[in-house]
């Protein structure tokens, strides 16, 4: 790989913050490539320990003291200026970039660009059409924002045609992107503390990226979301259920084990596809990266049949274990959308009691969508919330777990407030749970160490291991 910008085209990098998905991905593809990589983290993770097998150099806590005198030094939004490597890399003159500028590079290397992006589901299509081309022998290359289960890498680079990645809108540098083809899976109000102004804000940043697309790439949009399909900048083709989508999914057949439908294109019958994912949102995914498949010339039928092998990425209605013969699960859902997404999936499993845990992740987004979080739980027989989840932001005032919790019950909704971290989370549910029970965790922060601190409560008062 040669990485084309000069002042990237070094072969030392330094990220601040290595251990998070995205991060160690990009940290990882480095280290294929023979790059020297270093970086640090407040605390060590399963994905330190993978690029720490590939060779990379990983300090636990931020220091001054960390950084190396010539390097290319890496960060993400959530670092602040004074961030005593950022101020020691300043001192030092050296070249500081956002992992999007990292990302951009890597993607402007030769080959065939597939990026994934939405609101939700940007990471599983991302991951799904990674682990499809990489069963399919397609040897592709791919950085995506989730461990795959069955490859157990979020990133790899080979000498295939094809390059995919899950692009993060989040906070304004999808605009740096410049795919083959995109798929926008939906688009809806979030990240509100970037942008002000909701979801306006958001379709002109997407207009602007896909203004950016070459005359011959393709923007595939989800027909049945009035925003993507409102989308203005480049012509776009459609993927949906309703009449009129280029892409139509139809014939659904939700079974206990499986899901099939058949894939129409401009009213003609194209295929069938069989996916193990739960939900109706998983159909939408999959018919979203079948259609990218389509658009870049790969033969759908050397492809179809690992559709029907992909569990799913990490952390999205991951089983962790059973408890007590509760049956524990973990989801990364932290907006409204894709909560209820992840209990339509717990719900469909019958004469179950679903108890779903919910740890808000940022006070600006419980704030912004506290009324949309409210009617997010239907169906579900207790919510348990925990404390928020604050990532880098400041406490706002009035705006807590408790008061949330407080207003969930006076719905008529069984819920309970639980302090204190996921292992005091883990000591007051684990004695309520019992055959037929479904927990499902729900957050993007420490609500992941939830199922695991279930079993190892379970193993220290039973001496029986999950």
């Amino acid at each position: 790989m040669m990485i084309r910008d000069r002042a990237l085209n070094k072969k030392k990098y330094y990220f601040i913050a290595i251990g998070g998905v995205g991060m160690s991905g990009l940290a990882k593809y480095l280290l294929e490539n023979g790059f020297e990589v270093a970086g640090s983290d407040i605390c060590d993770s399963k994905y330190i320990k993978k690029i720490k097998k590939l060779g990379a150099t990983v300090h636990i806590g931020h220091s001054a003291d960390n950084v190396p005198e010539n390097c290319v030094v890496i960060a993400s939004t959530a670092i602040r200026q004074d961030n005593p490597e950022i101020i020691r890399a300043k001192e030092l003159g050296l070249p500081i970039y956002h992992r999007s500028d990292l990302l951009a590079e890597i993607s402007r290397e030769g080959k065939f660009f597939l990026g994934y992006s939405g609101t939700h589901g940007k990471t599983t299509t991302s991951g799904l059409a990674s682990y499809v081309m990489e069963k399919a022998g397609l040897k592709p290359s791919y950085v995506v924002g989730g461990i795959i289960p069955e490859l157990d890498t979020n990133a790899h680079c080979q000498n295939g045609k094809y390059f995919a990645a899950e692009l993060d809108e989040s906070d304004g540098t999808i605009v740096k992107y410049v795919p083959n083809i995109v798929v926008i899976n939906n688009l809806e109000a979030d990240h509100l503390d970037f942008y002000k102004n909701g979801l306006r804000s958001i379709l002109d940043t997407f207009e602007k990226f896909i203004s950016k697309m070459p005359e011959d790439g393709t923007v595939l949009v989800n027909y049945d979301c009035d925003a993507c399909k409102n989308l203005q900048g480049h012509r776009t083709v459609t993927f949906g259920l309703a009449d009129g989508a280029d892409y139509q999914a139809k014939n659904i057949e939700f079974n206990s084990d499986y899901t099939t439908f058949d894939v129409f294109y401009n009213g003609r019958f194209l295929t069938d596809l069989k996916i193990i994912l739960k939900g109706m949102h998983n159909v939408y995914n999959s018919l979203a990266v079948l259609a990218s498949f389509d658009r870049a010339g790969i033969d759908l039928k050397l492809v179809k049949p690992y559709f029907a092998e992909f569990s799913g990425m990490g952390r999205r209605f991951q089983k962790i274990g059973e408890v007590n013969g509760a049956v524990i699960y973990d989801d990364y859902a932290h907006h409204p959308t894709e909560i209820k997404a992840a209990l339509d999936s717990a719900l469909s499993y019958r004469d179950k009691n679903v108890i779903a845990v919910f740890q808000p992740h940022r006070y600006t987004r419980l704030k912004s969508l506290w009324n949309d979080f409210l009617n997010a739980f239907g169906g579900v027989d207790k919510v348990i919330v925990t404390d928020v989840y604050a990532a880098s932001e400041d406490i706002i005032e009035g705006i807590n777990s408790q008061k949330f919790a407080a207003e969930l019950s006076a719905k008529g909704i069984n819920c309970e407030y639980v302090p204190g971290d996921m292992k005091a989370v883990a000591e007051t549910l684990y004695p309520e749970l019992k055959k037929d029970d479904i927990v499902i965790g729900l957050g993007a922060g420490t609500i992941t160490a939830l199922g695991k601190n279930l079993l190892e409560l379970n193993k220290e008062l039973t001496g029986v291991a999950d």
